[in-house]
């Protein structure tokens, strides 16, 4: 059966839900080159050249071939289309144990040739169609002073990242097998040496509210739930870095070695929910799962404090909560706030002996109730601990990277630009962020020496900030 992408776009597919179907658009590659993937996203829209890939979930569905099909052309695909509940990337459905269905694409079906296609991609050079790497960026201006090359030795660092997708889906028919996505590649291509890797702990009973609009709990979970989720995207994470043969940097003798020689990771937790009350998880994740950062909260109110999008419950920062800041300190594992109060950041502030980080955020004159933004008191709290707020590329504050640029210089001239980074939360948006990929990370630069940073502090939020905190951290 041939389904229409109006399906897609109203949610009418719901109700073919795990049902053998026909689709008929355009086999998009996340590799431009790429003869054939196992991977890619089916389309209805033609794309602008050979490195444009779609973001937008009402037109495109993902596509998990049951083996290499090719890509780069108009296709009809046969799966079985899944609907997808709560993607972190924001996609609406797959068609799973794909191949190519019998019959050809349909009268007036967009005909692009793969030549043509990669040949524009070539042409045109457009940063938010071709990748690049900082040494040859070719959307920056002609004027050399105005495209940022990083010194020697410097490092270019995202403080959030679920970059390759470890983040288990809540459907269980996909559950943590759910396949990969590409991260080193796309960081060499953008000259992102080191992202902070991070894994979800309350994705079980996390969902999209009813407005569409943003995370929260919906149950509580059952005794070694949150725990299990914890250990089974840890091991995700190691499979993810074995498959793209990451780097783990432990210490500061690792990242300095080890994000110079390739795309390097710096293992992650959003959320503490995985620790269940027990101190000792701390431990075991620093031992077992080389845990360096940990953000003490997510989407719901846990153990260790209260969230910036549900009402106060404990007051802030738990007695817990202050206890495992205190173990951090002493194991060398980096605190972020992210997603917590203005009152749990002050009592953490006051409780850590090494700088905060609060990974990603915006900041806003007047946060509304329930907002992810923090206030200029809530900023300074963390930037007063020596610590750094990365600002993340969140659309519906920034609707393009010159507008988050000038959101990051709005936070630098509250805090100070020792006290700002990036936090892109790859992959981690409901829907589609400014910044979608590693290979932006040129334009982004760009943008910052347009928003009037000099070299040296773009070199500062793009890395340099973070990694004086996880120096002074983990030692």
């Amino acid at each position: 059966m041939l389904i229409d992408w109006s399906l897609i776009a109203t949610r009418e597919a719901d109700a073919l839900h795990d049902t053998v179907v026909d689709m008929e658009g355009w086999a998009m590659p996340l590799d431009a080159a790429a003869q054939s993937a196992d991977y890619f996203l089916l389309s209805a829209e033609t794309p602008c050249c050979g490195g444009c890939v779609s973001r937008n979930p009402a037109t495109s569905v993902e596509v998990l071939a049951a083996q290499p099909m090719p890509v780069g052309d108009v296709t009809r695909v046969r799966g079985r289309l899944m609907r997808l509940q709560d993607d972190p990337a924001g996609w609406r459905y797959q068609l799973v144990d794909a191949s190519t269905a019998p019959g050809q694409p349909v009268a007036g079906s967009p005909r692009v040739s793969r030549r043509v296609f990669l040949a524009a991609g070539a042409a045109m050079g457009l940063a938010a169609c071709a990748p690049g790497r900082f040494a040859n960026y070719t959307d920056a201006p002609s004027d050399a002073s105005s495209r940022w090359t990083p010194p020697p030795g410097a490092l270019t660092i995202d403080m959030h990242s679920h970059a390759g997708r470890v983040i288990i889906s809540r459907d269980p028919k996909i559950g943590a097998n759910r396949p990969f996505l590409p991260a080193a590649e796309p960081m060499r291509a953008g000259g992102m040496n080191v992202i902070c890797l991070a894994i979800v702990t309350d994705t079980t009973v996390v969902h999209v509210g009813a407005g569409g609009n943003r995370f929260e709990a919906f149950r509580a979970p059952e005794p070694g739930e949150l725990y299990q989720v914890g250990m089974t995207e840890f091991a995700r994470a190691r499979r993810l870095i074995e498959r793209e043969q990451l780097h783990v940097v432990t210490d500061a003798a690792s990242l300095a070695a080890m994000g110079t020689q390739g795309p390097s990771v710096i293992i992650a937790s959003e959320g503490a929910d995985f620790l269940e009350g027990r101190i000792e998880r701390v431990d075991e994740a620093y031992t077992q799962h080389r845990l360096r950062h940990l953000q003490l909260t997510h989407y719901r109110v846990n153990e260790l404090g209260d969230i910036q999008t549900e009402p106060p419950v404990h007051g802030g920062l738990t007695d817990f909560g202050a206890d495992v800041v205190r173990r951090c300190n002493a194991r060398g594992i980096v605190v972020d706030v992210a997603h917590g109060t203005y009152d749990l950041v002050k009592r953490a502030a006051a409780t850590t002996t090494k700088p905060l980080v609060l990974s990603h955020t915006a900041l806003s004159g007047s946060p509304r109730p329930r907002s992810r933004l923090i206030s200029a008191d809530h900023a300074r709290a963390v930037a007063d601990t020596g610590g750094v707020i990365g600002v993340w590329p969140n659309a519906a504050d920034f609707p393009s990277l010159d507008a988050m640029a000038l959101g990051i210089k709005r936070m630098a001239d509250v805090v100070g630009v020792a006290h700002v980074g990036l936090g892109t939360d790859m992959l981690g948006f409901i829907r589609p962020p400014v910044f979608t990929s590693y290979t932006q990370l040129p334009a982004l630069a760009t943008a910052l020496l347009k928003a009037g940073f000099t070299s040296v502090e773009v070199g500062q939020i793009l890395g340099g900030n973070y990694r004086r905190v996880f120096e002074a951290t983990v030692g």
